[in-house]
């Protein structure tokens, strides 16, 4: 884990890379269970507990990215969103 947290630090400073952190906090909308990948409009990979999904269906894709947008919107950049990455990094220890 902590050099997959010393990668993201390192990317999230390149220019052409943009890295959101989701912060804890009790005003947090939606959070997903799931971990999904949104691949274009017609493609959305969901890994769920118990296997992988491929969601092609217009609304269901339409419906991860209404999701990610609001995860976004709730997302910090730049030097805070480094400074939650350290201080992830710093815990484990």
């Amino acid at each position: 884990m902590a050099e997959q947290l010393a990668h993201l630090l390192a990317i999230s400073s390149l220019a052409n890379v943009s890295v959101g952190v989701v912060p804890m906090r009790p005003d947090r909308v939606r959070w997903p269970v799931e971990s999904f990948w949104i691949f274009d409009v017609s493609e959305v990979n969901v890994e769920l507990v118990s296997g992988f999904l491929t969601v092609t269906q217009p609304g269901e894709v339409a419906m991860y990215a209404q999701a990610f947008g609001e995860l976004t919107e709730h997302a910090v950049y730049g030097a805070a969103a480094r400074a939650l990455i350290s201080s992830a990094a710093g815990s484990l220890g």
